[in-house]
């Protein structure tokens, strides 16, 4: 008979502690201690898999985020970014993942592996998939050919992040709709 808290049980059984303790009570609260004693796994086994907390957290929010910020392509660049943004939003406006993230982008702040490891594995590769569906619109003449996809990228993520993080005011679909307007009113076609 196996084990079911050996290897990927295991530790699918320690990131789900880790989420719920989250939400229980708070990433400030959250120990390795507290997580262990739920998981019904040892101190030793979380820090040979994470080498701190915010590690752990990290992985265990990554393993909420579905495949759904995909970019689609239906030739319509405005109408793309709708909708992948109002995905993006509709993600943060759930439970579990908007609070937790939250508290994950707080630690950031002040633990720079965590802050590398969610640029590495959340932050850039979205940024850079909508840098490049940014590329392909203007390839095909829907933006302006000197326009910088890098700095649409920085002013299109902002708002987004200031309203979720600094003012904490609600995300929606009508703000999405304000911030896409405001930015390609800018940088339409000129012909």
């Amino acid at each position: 008979m196996t084990d079911p808290l050996r290897g990927a049980g295991r530790t699918e059984a320690i990131m789900r502690t880790t989420l719920e303790l989250g939400q229980e009570i708070g990433y400030a609260r959250l120990s390795i201690e507290a997580i262990a004693v739920r998981a019904g796994a040892g101190k030793h086994t979380i820090y040979r898999r994470w080498p701190s907390k915010g590690a752990l957290f990290l992985d265990s929010l990554l393993s909420l985020h579905q495949s759904d910020l995909d970019h689609p392509d239906t030739g319509d660049i405005v109408a793309d970014l709708r909708t992948q943004i109002r995905s993006a939003i509709d993600l943060l406006a759930d439970p579990p993942f908007g609070p937790l993230y939250q508290a994950l982008v707080g630690e950031a702040q002040y633990d720079p592996q965590v802050a590398a490891a969610l640029n590495e594995r959340f932050i850039a590769p979205q940024a850079e998939l909508t840098v490049a569906r940014l590329r392909k619109a203007q390839d095909q003449g829907q933006l302006s050919p000197d326009f910088d996809l890098s700095l649409a990228m920085a002013i299109l993520s902002g708002p987004l992040y200031f309203q979720f993080l600094i003012t904490q005011e609600p995300l929606t679909h009508e703000y999405v709709d304000r911030v896409l307007q405001a930015l390609f009113t800018g940088m339409g076609n000129p012909s």
